[in-house]
C-alpha cells in the first residue's frame, strides 16, 4: 500500500474516532469546570503523571488539528498555574504543531505545490526571502488559526528544524497570555463569574496582544534595516518623489493636494515614457495609420476610390505635435502651480532619509521611487553593430523604412508593425514562440494574425534569433527555424521584446534595497521596500507595466507614505484592465482561458461574435468577439476579453461590473442605446442567459399556455 495512503487512513481513523465517540465533550469548558476540583486533586497526588498525560493529549490534539487546544490551554493554566502551565503548553504545542507540519508536508506538499503553486506564491516568496522571520510574524500575529499555519507551512519549503524553533519562540508570548487567562478561570466558581475584572483584563490583553506584537515586529525589522543610518532630528520634506512619469506625477500631486511638502525629481522629460515615447506618440501614429488604411478600403463604403498623399516626415511631425499639446498637462509649470517643488536633475538616494540632486541634499521623511522602465535589448551577437530601434528611439525616424523587421510579437511589436505596414513598409515580425500575443488566448492570436497577414505582414513564428550580419549593402537577422538557419533581410529593426525596470544608477545598490527575481524593486502589499519609509510604484515595481496601473499604485504609495502611521492600505490588483491598440483592438480584464487553466480555476465561457452586431455591420467593421468567463452555473464574471474596434472602450463595462461585483444579469438588465457597439456586451450577457435558461420551468410554462388557450 502507498505510504501516504496508509498514513492518511490512520489519521482519518483517529479523527473519526474523535467525532464518533464524541470525545470533544471531554475538552468542553463546562465539562472541565465541573471536574476542576477532581483534576486539582489528581495533580496534587500525581503531579508528574498528570503533567505527562496533559502533555500527550495536547500533542495529539494539536498534531491532528482537532478542536479543543484553546480550552486545554485555559484548563492547564487553571490546574498547573502560570509558570508550569506555560512550560507544558509551550513545548506540547510546539511538538504538536511540528507533527501537524510534518504530516501535511508528507501527505500533500508535492501535489499541492504542483497544482496550486500560484496560489501559494506569496507564502513561498516570504519563506524563500526570510523564512524564519516570516513564520515568526505569523506566530506573533495570528491572522489565521494556528492549525492553519501548521498545515499551510507544511506545504512550503521551510526546514523542519527552523519551523520547530521559530514556532517555540514565536508562540511563547501568546501562550503566556492564554495560560494567564486560564489562571483567572481557575478562580471562578461558576460560569456566571466569567465577567470578573481579572478575567476581563486577561482577555483584553489577549485581544490587544497581536496588535502590540505586530508593532514590535515592525519596530525590530525597521531597527535592523536602519542600523547604519542616522535619522535627522527634523526633515525638509514629507515626501521626495523620484521620476516624473505617471506614477511619480500622481504621487507628487496627491502629496501636494494634502498640503505635504513634496519635491519631484526628473532627470529627463516630464511625463515619462507614456507622454514622450509610449502611449501618446504610439496612439497618434496608430490613428494616422488607421485613417490611411480605411482610405484604401473605401469601396466597401460605397466609394469608387480615395487617394491620400503623404510624407512620412509630416506624419512624424504630427506625432510630435500631439506630444507637445499633451505636454502642458505634465509640465513643470503645472506641477509647481499645484504646490509641487520640481527639480530637474539626477537624483541619488544616499540614505533612507536623504536624496542628493544637483549638489543639493534633501532630507525627507519618505521617498517614492517611480523611475519606470526602458526597452529590454537582448544580447544577440552583432546587435550593437546594426543601429537598432526601440520603442524609445523609433520616434526619431523621418524616413519610412522600406524593410522593417520587428523582433517580438507582444502588444508593442504588434501595434507598431501594423502601423508601419499601413504606411507602406514591408514588415516582417519575428517571434520565438508559436504565436503572436502569447499572453492572450489562442483565438485572440488567431484573429489578429489573420488580420496582420492580410495587410501584408510576414509572420516568422517559431524563429529563434541567433545573430546579426551585415555587408556594405544589407543587414540580416540569422534565425533558427525547424533546426535550420534562415536569413531575414531588413533596413531597420525594431526591438520589442519587453521592458526592463530602471533599478540602477540612483543609489539602490548601496542601500541594498531588495530586488525581485523579475529584476524589479521588491515591495510588500503596501508598496514598501525593505526600508519602511521608501516606497516604489509603476513600471519599476510591476507586475503590470501600464500607465493606468502606475497611477493606481501611486495613490497607495503616496497615502501610505504620508499617513501610514495611522492606517496603511494594501494595493488592490483585483481588477486590472488593459488593451492592445491594434486593428482590431484587444482588450481584457481579469482572467482569460489560458490563465484560468494554469491557475486551476473552473470557469464557463460565453461568447458573442461581433459579425452579428448591427452597428458593426453598419460601420463595415464586423470582426471580432466578446468572450466572458464566469463561475460555473453563476453569472459572476471572472474575466472578459474583447477583440473588436473600440475594444478598449467597450471593456469598461466589464471593468465596472467586476469592480462592484455586478453579474451578467445586471448587464443584461441595463438599457444600451441602439445601435451602438456597447450592445455587444449586452448580447454576450444574453447568450449567457440563453445557456442557463430553466428548461424544466419553461416546459411547465408551455403547458400553462396550452391550457390557457382553451380556458
Amino acid at each position: 500500500m502507498n505510504k501516504r495512503l496508509y498514513v492518511l487512513l490512520i489519521i482519518a481513523g483517529l479523527v473519526s474516532c474523535y467525532f464518533i465517540f464524541d470525545l470533544g465533550q471531554y475538552l468542553n469548558l463546562e465539562y472541565m469546570k465541573g471536574r476542576q476540583a477532581e483534576l486539582e486533586s489528581l495533580r496534587q497526588q500525581y503531579p508528574l503523571q498528570m503533567a505527562g498525560l496533559a502533555f500527550v493529549i495536547y500533542v495529539i490534539v494539536t498534531a491532528l488539528s482537532l478542536p479543543g487546544a484553546a480550552v486545554m490551554t485555559l484548563v492547564i493554566g487553571a490546574i498547573f498555574g502560570l509558570f508550569w502551565g506555560t512550560v507544558l503548553v509551550s513545548f506540547a504545542s510546539t511538538l504538536g504543531a511540528t507533527l501537524a507540519f510534518i504530516i501535511a508536508r508528507f501527505l500533500f506538499r508535492d501535489a499541492v505545490q504542483q497544482r496550486f503553486g500560484n496560489k501559494l506564491e506569496a507564502i513561498n516568496r516570504g519563506v524563500e526571502k526570510d523564512g524564519a522571520f516570516y513564520l515568526f510574524g505569523l506566530r506573533l500575529v495570528p491572522l489565521f488559526p494556528f492549525f492553519m499555519i501548521n498545515l499551510l507551512m507544511g506545504l512550503t519549503q521551510i526546514r523542519t528544524w527552523t519551523y520547530l524553533w521559530v514556532s517555540q519562540v514565536g508562540m511563547l508570548a501568546g501562550t503566556i497570555v492564554y495560560v494567564n487567562a486560564g489562571t483567572q478561570l481557575a478562580q471562578i466558581e461558576s460560569l456566571a463569574g466569567i465577567l470578573s475584572i481579572e478575567l476581563l483584563l486577561s482577555f483584553a490583553l489577549l485581544g490587544i496582544f497581536p496588535l502590540i506584537a505586530k508593532k514590535v515586529l515592525e519596530a525590530i525589522k525597521a531597527k535592523r534595516v536602519y542600523a547604519t543610518y542616522s535619522r535627522p532630528k527634523q526633515f525638509d520634506h514629507n515626501l521626495v518623489v523620484i521620476g516624473a512619469g505617471s506614477g511619480g506625477l500622481v504621487s507628487a500631486y496627491i502629496a501636494a493636494a494634502v498640503k505635504a511638502e513634496v519635491t519631484l525629481i526628473e532627470k529627463d522629460k516630464m511625463g515619462g515614457d507614456c507622454l514622450n515615447t509610449g502611449c501618446v506618440p504610439s496612439k497618434t501614429l496608430i490613428h494616422s495609420a488607421r485613417y490611411l488604411a480605411q482610405s484604401k478600403n473605401v469601396e466597401k463604403l460605397g466609394f469608387k476610390s480615395a487617394d491620400i498623399k503623404f510624407d512620412f516626415a509630416d506624419v512624424m511631425q504630427h506625432v510630435k505635435s500631439a506630444i507637445a499639446q499633451v505636454a502642458p498637462h505634465d509640465s513643470v509649470e503645472r506641477y509647481m502651480d499645484l504646490g509641487v517643488n520640481v527639480i530637474q536633475g539626477e537624483a541619488r538616494i544616499t540614505s533612507p532619509f536623504e536624496v542628493q540632486v544637483n549638489d543639493k541634499t534633501l532630507t525627507t521623511k519618505n521617498i517614492v521611487i517611480a523611475t519606470g522602465a526602458r526597452p529590454f535589448v537582448p544580447k544577440i551577437p552583432g546587435i550593437d553593430e546594426i543601429d537598432y530601434l526601440t520603442s524609445d528611439t523609433i520616434w526619431n525616424l523621418n524616413v519610412l523604412p522600406k524593410k522593417l523587421l520587428v523582433l517580438g510579437a507582444g502588444p508593442i511589436g504588434c501595434e507598431l508593425a501594423q502601423s508601419f505596414a499601413r504606411f507602406g513598409s514591408q514588415v516582417t515580425m519575428v517571434q520565438r514562440g508559436a504565436r503572436i500575443m502569447p499572453r492572450e488566448d489562442a483565438d485572440v492570436s488567431e484573429i489578429l494574425s489573420e488580420k496582420l497577414v492580410k495587410e501584408g505582414i510576414i509572420l516568422c513564428l517559431g524563429h529563434t534569433s541567433k545573430r546579426f550580419e551585415k555587408n556594405s549593402e544589407q543587414k540580416y537577422l540569422v534565425a533558427e527555424h525547424d533546426n535550420k538557419e534562415v536569413k531575414l533581410e531588413f533596413d531597420q529593426i525594431l526591438v520589442a521584446v519587453g521592458r526592463k525596470a530602471n533599478i540602477t544608477g540612483f543609489g539602490l545598490e548601496e542601500l541594498n534595497v531588495q530586488i525581485s527575481d523579475r529584476k524589479t524593486i521588491e515591495v510588500n502589499e503596501f508598496l514598501q521596500t525593505n526600508y519602511p519609509n521608501i516606497y516604489a510604484c509603476g513600471d519599476v515595481v510591476g507586475p503590470y507595466q501600464f500607465t493606468h496601473t502606475a497611477s493606481h499604485q501611486a495613490w497607495y504609495a503616496a497615502v501610505n507614505a504620508l499617513f501610514g502611521r495611522f492606517k496603511k492600505f494594501k494595493v488592490d490588483y483585483s481588477v486590472i484592465p488593459f488593451a492592445t491598440f491594434t486593428d482590431p483592438e484587444v482588450a481584457r480584464v481579469g482572467l482569460n482561458e489560458q490563465e484560468a487553466k494554469a491557475q486551476g480555476v473552473e470557469y464557463e465561457v460565453t461568447t458573442y461574435n461581433i459579425d452579428d452586431l448591427d452597428r458593426a455591420i453598419a460601420d463595415s467593421n464586423a470582426e471580432g468577439f466578446v468572450k466572458v468567463l464566469t463561475v460555473p452555473g453563476k453569472d459572476r464574471i471572472l474575466g472578459a476579453t474583447i477583440v473588436s474596434q473600440y475594444a478598449g472602450e467597450l471593456i469598461a463595462e466589464f471593468v465596472t461590473a467586476m469592480r462592484y461585483k455586478l453579474g451578467l444579469n445586471k448587464i443584461l438588465a441595463t438599457i444600451h442605446i441602439y445601435p451602438t457597439w456597447t450592445e455587444a456586451n449586452k448580447f454576450a450577457a444574453g447568450n449567457w442567459k440563453k445557456n442557463h435558461k430553466p428548461e424544466k420551468l419553461l416546459s411547465y410554462v408551455q403547458r400553462f399556455h396550452k391550457w390557457s388557450r382553451n380556458n
